[in-house]
């Protein structure tokens, strides 16, 4: 019943997003942050997963191939969760005429894609905790966003998206060792990392605080 409660929470804000682009859509008679709306639906599929995966543990070891094959799928796809508040950036283009309603528009679908992503995010973490050492686990999710920080610079500057892991892997994986071999003339790469980094970490570390302080008061 809670997590009912939750997913219709979570899908009302999400048609709210919605709804404040068809209502900008006809306003301002332009779809030009169409965009928005897919990069919301791949914010939802980390979610997807992460409750896929956390049935399959609940019958099988992590290490089963269903189990690994969701955990690809849920950790390809988390990025996309993070990725839409990059798309602050087009607000270069917008005229001052919407200018504010288009930041407005933007933090919607952005907040959203974190709390989604955060929310899988946090399920994982959950499941973590069941079967590693505090320790292990602070790495296994340090290399969880390490890995997000990088594939949203993947995502924003060189272009590629998820699925072009199963297109185009030899592209991928040429544009990635190069940044590791001439990590010179990709500045811009280790900088957007790092930003993301700790900005997806901290983020997510005051989110845990929190949600233990309400635990613990609860407890009281």
């Amino acid at each position: 019943m809670h997590r009912q409660y939750v997913l219709k929470t979570l899908a009302l804000a999400s048609l709210s997003s919605v709804a404040l682009f068809i209502f900008r859509a006809f306003y301002f008679q332009s779809t030009e942050y169409w965009y928005l709306l897919w990069n919301l639906f791949l914010a939802w599929l980390p979610l997807l997963f992460a409750g896929i995966l956390v049935q399959q543990l609940q019958s099988q070891r992590w290490l089963r191939w269903k189990s690994m094959l969701t955990t690809i799928l849920w950790l390809g796809f988390l990025p996309n969760s993070f990725y839409l508040v990059t798309d602050f950036i087009h607000l270069q283009h917008t005229v001052n005429e919407s200018l504010l309603y288009d930041s407005v528009l933007i933090f919607s679908f952005s907040l959203n894609g974190f709390i989604l992503g955060y929310l899988s995010l946090a399920m994982i973490h959950k499941e973590l905790k069941k079967r590693l050492q505090p320790r292990d686990v602070m790495i296994v999710l340090g290399f969880i966003f390490l890995a997000c920080s990088f594939a949203i610079y993947l995502g924003r500057y060189l272009r590629w998206n998820t699925w072009d892991v199963l297109i185009n892997p030899a592209g991928i994986l040429f544009d990635v060792t190069d940044q590791f071999i001439n990590p010179a003339a990709y500045g811009q790469s280790f900088l957007t990392t790092a930003l993301f980094f700790v900005f997806i970490t901290s983020t997510y570390a005051i989110i845990c605080q929190f949600a233990s302080l309400l635990q613990f008061k609860k407890r009281k």
